[in-house]
């Protein structure tokens, strides 16, 4: 789904020219990588809180999204939101959209790779992490690069289905939560303050590499920050 290398689900020509009609920094995109199984109604609490936050967005979705329950809600969404957001089914060039100046923060699951490309792009996050080692980078992207703030997740599993027809029960990120979060990051002075030093620390991994193309260097650079982890956990 946001995984680099697969063939697009969507054609590039038709979201880029969906950014490029959209102010600067004004666009929230939203994906939780390839493992993320949603219950219906934690989907539905991210799409009202998306809803609500009158933000633009790009979300990226996994196709088993659409073929339960979940396909009808999504059709709904869809529909409400026309025109300023943006729903894309299956995979998508994250870095190509990350490095639109219209994007201006991304609502993550806090996997490692996509929390990579979200700092080398300069986009800040809004942070809801899903297992173990999400949340230690949550707390990296909060309190080490001070590049994010949470939507206030506490448990491992939160708003997921482990099995068929198997939900955690009581256990959700409601849309209030969400809208707040995103609207911190999108049109507050906190946000601005993010959007500024993650624009710095994208400088100084493009400096850490020669000639700044480097994947693998960028990479190195992020994780030698990542040592400072140790210090806030």
């Amino acid at each position: 789904m946001c995984t680099r290398g697969d063939k697009p689900a969507i054609d590039k020509y038709e979201f880029l020219n969906w950014l490029d009609n959209k102010k600067p920094n004004s666009v929230l995109y939203v994906c939780f990588g390839s493992m993320i199984k949603f219950t219906s109604t934690q989907l539905h609490e991210i799409a009202l809180g998306l809803e609500s936050s009158q933000q633009p967005f790009i979300w990226v979705l996994k196709k088993e999204l659409f073929e339960d329950e979940r396909e009808g809600l999504m059709e709904e969404h869809e529909k409400r939101v026309e025109g300023r957001g943006l729903i894309i089914r299956g995979w998508a060039p994250q870095m190509l959209i990350l490095n639109h100046e219209a994007v201006g923060g991304c609502l993550t699951h806090c996997g490692w790779n996509s929390t990579l490309e979200a700092v080398t792009a300069g986009v800040p996050l809004v942070t809801m992490p899903m297992f173990a080692e999400h949340f230690y980078t949550e707390r990296f992207i909060v309190d080490v690069l001070k590049i994010g703030l949470g939507v206030g997740v506490k448990h491992f599993g939160t708003g997921q289905r482990f099995e068929a027809g198997m939900e955690k029960v009581g256990a959700v990120v409601h849309r209030e939560d969400i809208e707040t979060a995103v609207l911190t990051l999108m049109v507050g002075t906190e946000g601005e303050e993010m959007r500024r030093r993650a624009r710095e620390l994208k400088v100084s991994a493009m400096m850490a590499v020669k000639g700044g193309s480097s994947y693998s260097d960028i990479v190195k650079f992020i994780e030698e920050l990542s040592q400072k982890k140790t210090e806030v956990i």
